[in-house]
């Protein structure tokens, strides 16, 4: 066993290191600005050795020339095109979407099929079909359908909060409680069962799903294995998702689909679409198996489990940190409770001009998901990235990165750009269409299927929370707010800690 750990090593050695040193070539060969690689780790030392968050690193690679309209660096030994230029990330994601359709593909789908075979990470004709059978799940109109549910949920929620701070300010994790509650919107939304995860805290739904979006300490080392060197994890069999919550979700799909054919159940959600596939005859679209229906309902699961709660912490984090930005909101959703005899609908929720323009600004200084990747699948060539350069051609294989994050809290393209201003997506009276949305939820057709859905389940649990209560920012919150260096996933240092204080209305 020694023996063979060791030969695997050397040979791991040896292959980074060609690979490295390959692709190095890349950047001097086309005469790219590039940010000098770690044997190895390439451009992500500082994030493996927790000195930066993954944010701040991409940040100071965009920062490398203010003039350039990309530049490069090494995702290990993956050599990326990072592009500065708004123009021409739009013109890869929108105008020349056909020359960059895929993402980065590094999970195999018969070793990971809840992961390998979802909409994220489809290609090609395969991710065309089930794109647009999907969609229609997630119109503005299904979304007004859904209003209900959640509105639900959140009232419960806000209850829940209301009724423990009665006698004292309450103090909680809140990432743990909207974690809570999109679980249990989704259960409701998407597979037709009612949870409450806030009291009957150990359900299987909220446990394995919790389970399954962890990717924090051993996980968080599992997914840069897999995502930087597959074929390696391949080998070692290393598996992102565990068996039981692979089993979990087969199996409660196929519950899901077995009660609706035996009782006669439709509803206007995804699961409802696929089942639909069943009936497709030959040349009609893609007719899906129990395995696919799956595997496209855990990503659902997966985005709107992790990365909304996510957002929703950012947001009360701001509302909290910053009473006349509550005070204001509080004041449109009293307005809107008052006028709507206590139960405001779906319009009402929707347009909320001031909680809108909080929300994207929180989306803008904080989104989620800090950059967007493509990889190139048919030639394509890039403007000089500087005065006096060669145009460089893309080939196929080439990967290119768009970063959210730098470009949002880039003072050219939003004046102070660290100060929290909703009012900068506020014009005449009303909600201003910004780039900030479009680029958090991603660009073009691949961009984010969920959207929709993600800020309706936000807008519906903020109105609620701050009709019953004041929000606080908790004594273990580690203030001023610092981004975290320890996970992956942009979250605060220390995690996010609120104190919900009752409001009597």
């Amino acid at each position: 066993m020694g023996f063979w750990l060791i030969l695997a090593t050397i040979v791991l050695v040896l292959f980074l290191y060609y690979w490295l040193i390959e692709n190095k070539n890349f950047f001097d060969k086309h005469e790219i600005l590039y940010v000098k690689p770690v044997p190895f780790l390439g451009n992500m030392a500082p994030i493996i050795f927790r000195q930066t968050p993954m944010v701040e690193n991409i940040n100071n690679i965009y920062k490398l020339n203010k003039d350039a309209k990309y530049v490069g660096f090494f995702d290990f030994g993956c050599p990326v095109v990072m592009i500065r230029d708004v123009e021409l990330a739009k013109n890869i994601t929108v105008k020349y979407f056909d020359h960059f359709v895929n993402h980065r593909g590094f999970v195999d789908p018969e070793q990971e099929p809840l992961f390998g075979n979802n909409l994220f990470s489809l290609h090609d004709e395969r991710w065309r079909s089930i794109r647009n059978l999907l969609s229609p799940a997630f119109t503005s109109s299904k979304m007004k359908g859904m209003f209900k549910l959640m509105s639900d949920c959140a009232s419960t929620y806000a209850d829940y909060f209301a009724d423990q701070s009665r006698e004292k300010p309450f103090e909680v994790s809140s990432k743990d409680a909207f974690t809570r509650y999109t679980n249990d919107v989704i259960g409701t939304c998407a597979f037709g069962i009612k949870v409450d995860s806030i009291r009957n805290r150990n359900n299987e739904f909220y446990v394995l799903g919790r389970k399954a979006t962890n990717f924090e300490g051993i996980q968080s080392i599992k997914f840069f294995t897999v995502r930087s060197f597959p074929r390696l994890s391949n080998l070692l069999k290393i598996r992102l998702i565990s068996r039981d919550v692979d089993v979990f979700f087969q199996n409660l799909v196929k519950e899901t689909i077995a009660m609706r054919d035996e009782k006669g159940i439709s509803r206007p959600d995804m699961i409802q679409l696929m089942m639909e596939t069943r009936n497709n005859k030959e040349g009609e679209g893609p007719k899906l198996t129990i395995e696919e229906m799956t595997s496209q309902a855990f990503i659902f699961f997966f985005g709107g489990f992790d990365t909304s709660s996510t957002l929703m912490c950012f947001v009360a984090h701001q509302i909290a940190d910053r009473a006349d930005v509550q005070e204001r909101l509080q004041r449109e959703v009293d307005e809107a409770f008052d006028k709507h005899d206590g139960d405001p609908p779906y319009e009402a929720v929707a347009n909320m001009v001031y909680l809108e323009a909080v929300i994207n600004e929180a989306l803008r200084m904080y989104p989620v998901a800090p950059f967007l990747d493509r990889v190139c699948n048919t030639e394509f060539e890039l403007p000089p990235a500087l005065p006096g350069k060669k145009p460089v051609m893309l080939k196929p294989g080439d990967n290119v990165w768009i970063p959210v994050y730098p470009i949002q809290r880039d003072p050219e393209f939003y004046p102070n750009p660290e100060v929290f201003d909703p009012d900068r997506f506020i014009k005449n009276g009303r909600s201003s269409a910004n780039s900030a949305n479009s680029l958090t939820f991603g660009q073009g057709p691949r961009m984010c299927i969920g959207n929709r859905f993600a800020l309706l389940e936000t807008k519906v649990l903020l109105v609620h929370l701050l009709r019953k209560c004041s929000l606080r920012p908790g004594k273990k919150m580690i203030l001023p707010f610092r981004l975290s260096k320890t996970s992956f996933a942009m979250t605060a240092e220390g995690g996010f800690w609120m104190e919900f204080q009752r409001r009597d209305v």
